[in-house]
């Protein structure tokens, strides 16, 4: 081999031992990956160890001996033998069951809420709403103890019911006793909760103070439009310095926050949440959501690992449980942030609906009962405070439509020629001090209104099952009728409102239109103009319907407010006459305008420069 491959080779082989070192885990995130690690396996095996129906359990099992028993679960091995039984609290809000069986919630009725489902004719029929109540969900606190770990998973507790207070009693041997008390709140949906380890010394490791909590939801599917529901459910937390946060959710997605104080965790579907907040922190979080596999019923899976800092006695912070729907008020009322989990949107446009577009409709809305009128009503004062916006906007049109005549010599002059065409239009514009964009920059000034209106009708949960006409959910979409087939991205079903939508689209540019001179626009953009609609048509017929009663209305108000101001606010003439006031002043150099003129002007050349060119060759082939 020569010398010099040799030294190649000591030299690649050396930069490798370096890359490895530089890009080794030093020994605290070596740890926190194993803890990581640690964690998600224990998730795999409970998932694992839970059969998903009677069926699976094997028909014969082979009862553990006494000293496999006290092995594993040392002085609670007396409590880890036996069956669950079902328990249950009740208030005005809820009622909640619970399982003896790890003393965990393990089904939620909401009272006031309810499920709307099609039967085989597609009519629609309504059922009790349940949270947390698929079997293969995962509550386990891991107790570090002497021993090993103990899972509460594996325990079976006794029940004690005080008014308005269970308690959960696991019994060891020796008098340990471990504790989970579940006190109904007076606050909506509020269940407080404390776990403790009474009795606690000589069981629980000295080295290791910290419990951790599994908690594994298999989010159900609530509301019509499954695949909206789906993007719109996630796992919410929140660090205690932070804003919160959450996990992606249109795909599997994780986040590690194992050296991080959290706050709060939230399983949030999109009208519903079931979360739990610490009183002082949980000492540190790792979160993951995991889409279903085709044909699954449920939603989503979402999953919270978290650190519940043990006392020398045992005991750990209160903590509390919000199980119920995102009602921004309730969950505004633990000053925590909690209310962010309500997918309005962030930066500005959630700022419009927490703060301005929500308060108002609250405030409509307790003077009217109907969400539908509401929705016209919001429409209305929107309109009104655009109104200045709007002006300018049509005082463009009109200007615009006084010079069409004039412009119409020109179209005929430059038939052959468009850009020549466009041109002079430009330079009449300008003569005359016409900004042919001047309705569209008021256009563009309402657009963070519109985009916070998007995100406000499907996340607001006033708006779910809330009928208006032949829409029984504004939340969702409304149906005139269903199709015998699914259409891909359109759907199974037509939305009478999004069709009523765009052809008033469609009749208000027809309109406009042909009351603008169109000279200087592109054709495509012409007819794109008609396209959008019915794009769109293919996007909101699977979208809120009170999105889209809200655009009809827009529409409605658009075309009212154009012919009211052409007939009661603008004159041609009297807008003539300025404008030629305005053709006789001097002109100022630069500008808008002149800018776009010369631009003109520069395509024309390369234009006229390339079709020479291409004379040319003609010319030249030819000979």
């Amino acid at each position: 081999m020569e010398r010099n491959h040799i030294i190649g080779f000591v030299l690649i082989f050396g930069l490798l031992l370096v890359w490895t070192f530089v890009n080794s885990p030093s020994k605290e995130e070596a740890l926190a990956m194993q803890q990581r690690q640690d964690s998600l396996n224990r998730v795999e095996i409970l998932k694992d160890s839970l059969p998903s129906s009677p069926a699976e359990v094997p028909a014969e099992e082979v009862a553990p001996d006494s000293a496999t028993m006290a092995n594993q679960f040392g002085s609670f091995a007396a409590a880890a033998t036996g069956d669950g039984e079902i328990v249950k609290l009740e208030n005005q809000y809820f009622i909640v069951y619970f399982n003896s069986k790890g003393g965990k919630i393990s089904n939620v009725e909401l009272k006031q809420y309810k499920k709307a489902l099609l039967d085989e004719n597609n009519k629609e029929y309504k059922v009790p709403l349940h949270l947390l109540d698929n079997p293969d969900n995962i509550w386990d606190i891991t107790i570090p103890t002497q021993r090993g770990e103990l899972h509460t998973e594996d325990l079976i507790f006794k029940p004690s019911i005080q008014g308005k207070k269970l308690t959960f009693r696991a019994l060891g041997e020796n008098g340990e006793q471990i504790v989970q008390e579940y006190t109904l709140q007076d606050s909506p949906y509020e269940i407080g909760y404390n776990f403790r380890v009474e009795n606690a010394t000589g069981l629980l490791r000295a080295s290791d103070q910290t419990a951790k909590l599994t908690w594994v939801n298999h989010l159900g599917r609530l509301e019509r439009s499954t695949q909206f529901e789906q993007s719109m459910s996630t796992v919410y937390f929140k660090e205690n310095t932070e804003s919160m946060d959450y996990c992606n959710c249109r795909s599997d997605a994780q986040e590690n926050l194992s050296t991080q104080p959290i706050k709060w965790f939230s399983h949030s579907n999109q009208f519903f949440n079931s979360s739990l907040i610490s009183s002082e922190s949980f000492a540190g979080g790792l979160f993951e959501t995991k889409m279903p596999v085709e044909g699954s019923d449920i939603l989503k899976s979402t999953s919270a690992i978290v650190g519940l800092p043990m006392l020398r006695d045992g005991s750990t912070s209160d903590m509390t449980f919000y199980v119920g729907p995102n009602d921004f008020e309730n969950l505004r009322h633990y000053k925590m942030g909690l209310e962010d989990i309500i997918p309005f949107g962030r930066s500005i446009f959630g700022t419009i609906n927490r703060w301005v577009v929500r308060p108002v409709f609250n405030f409509l809305l307790s003077f009217i009962s109907s969400k539908g009128l509401v929705i016209l009503l919001l429409t209305f004062l929107i309109k009104l405070a655009l109104s200045p916006l709007s002006y300018k906007m049509l005082h463009s049109q009109a200007k615009m439509s006084a010079l069409k005549p004039s412009l119409a010599g020109l179209k005929e002059k430059y038939k052959d020629d468009q850009q020549k065409q466009q041109m002079e239009t430009m330079k009449v514009y300008r003569e005359y001090g016409v900004n042919p964009l001047g309705g569209c920059f008021p256009v563009a000034l309402q657009m963070p209104v519109w985009f916070a209106l998007y995100r406000f009708f499907p996340a607001s949960i006033e708006f779910r099952q809330a009928s208006f006409l032949w829409a029984t959910d504004l939340s969702s979409y409304d149906v005139i009728t269903y199709l015998p087939w699914d259409i891909p991205f359109f759907g199974a079903h037509i939305s009478l409102l999004t069709l009523l939508w765009a052809a008033s689209t469609v009749a208000y540019t027809y309109y406009n239109m042909q009351n603008t001179d169109m000279t200087s626009m592109n054709p495509a953009l012409k007819y794109m103009q008609y396209f959008m609609p019915v794009m769109f048509l293919v996007f909101f017929n699977s979208y809120a319907s009170g999105l889209t009663l809200y655009l009809l209305y827009s529409n409605l108000l658009n075309i009212a407010q154009t012919l009211g101001a052409k007939k009661f606010l603008f004159d041609d003439e009297k807008i003539m006459l300025q404008l030629n006031k305005n053709k006789e002043k001097p002109k100022k150099k630069g500008g808008f305008g002149e800018r776009l003129e010369k631009a003109m002007k520069d395509q024309q050349k390369i234009a006229e420069a390339k079709k020479n060119e291409a004379k040319a060759n003609i010319s030249r082939k030819k000979k």
